[in-house]
């Protein structure tokens, strides 16, 4: 089965929030359409759909995806173009190419009478740049925005020992013929990344310093650290198995272990250049394995509310 992983993109700025405090917006929103991410299916997004309904009256549609769907993708290794790592995405992703059309085409059955504002994409992780595939391949008259939840969206460095593109290729399609994003009144690319952990290497101590101005438990990787009865303060604990396992796969997207990301993709991969960036500060990548107050991902109310003034008028 293929694997889709994200890629780093060096050239970008970006604004950071917390998840503290909730904004308003204004009503008459267009319809969105989600589009889930890889191994992800229709019903993981109901919470959102729910969130997005009930707050802020965003009628929703979701494209119909099952986790078996998937499979598909596995049609790909018969391809050469996969052993050479030279992969387009069709016709392996035609298939879900199809779902998000018949996604829109209901979404549009949403609008109002007499409205011609486009349709809202929402692409979560994978769905962010099969969302820019779409769009390449079926034109994008119909759309006015595209926000994108943890997604990649460049191939991943070329020449990094141990960094082999999982995606064997399609992010270099993506990059090469896929349009490039822009910021104005008719079309919007909007990129949030998510901060969650910082990875770590295999190897070698904690990447960055315990906090001095906290009480000393934690420090900037979010692990512990150790009292140190000697000359200093607190000496670090060092990184966590879990840091350095996530580092590992924050590596193969962005070259880098000990990158700050959602858990599965790095800030730094998730932001496109062109775009207006955004990062979320305690933001985890799926609906998967998230809770609304612990561990919240981008569809969580109080992260929706951080975002969803985008899909407003």
């Amino acid at each position: 089965m293929l694997s889709f992983l994200p890629a780093i993109n060096p050239h970008k700025s970006f604004i950071s929030f917390s998840i503290s405090a909730p904004s308003s917006a204004p009503a008459a929103p267009r319809p969105a359409v989600i589009l889930p991410g890889l191994g992800n299916n229709t019903r993981d997004y109901e919470g959102l759909v729910t969130t997005l309904k009930e707050r802020y009256d965003v009628p929703c549609v979701v494209a119909q995806v099952s986790r078996i769907d998937w499979l598909r993708n596995a049609s790909g290794l018969i391809d050469p173009n996969y052993w050479k790592g030279t992969l387009q995405p069709s016709p392996v992703l035609d298939w879900y190419l199809k779902r998000v059309e018949k996604a829109i085409c209901d979404a549009k059955l949403l609008c109002t009478e007499g409205e011609d504002k486009g349709i809202s994409l929402i692409g979560h992780s994978a769905g962010g740049w099969l969302a820019r595939v779409y769009m390449e391949k079926f034109g994008f008259s119909d759309i006015s925005l595209l926000l994108t939840l943890g997604s990649p969206h460049l191939p991943p460095p070329k020449g990094v020992q141990g960094v082999i593109d999982q995606t064997r290729g399609l992010l270099d399609y993506v990059a090469m013929n896929c349009a490039p994003a822009v910021y104005t009144p008719e079309l919007r690319y909007i990129c949030i990344a998510g901060r969650y952990i910082q990875g770590a290497r295999i190897t070698g101590g904690a990447s960055s310093p315990p906090n001095e101005n906290t009480s000393g438990d934690t420090n900037s990787d979010g692990e512990k650290s150790l009292p140190n009865n000697g000359n200093s303060k607190y000496v670090p604990a060092g990184p966590s198995l879990r840091a350095r396992f996530v580092g590992q796969g924050y590596k193969q997207v962005c070259g880098k272990a000990d990158a700050w990301g959602d858990g599965v993709v790095p800030e730094m991969a998730a932001h496109l250049e062109g775009a207006l960036n955004i990062s979320l500060e305690g933001v985890y990548h799926s609906p998967v394995g998230s809770d609304n107050d612990t561990r919240p991902w981008y569809g969580s109310p109080s992260v929706v509310d951080k975002w969803v003034h985008h899909l407003l008028n």
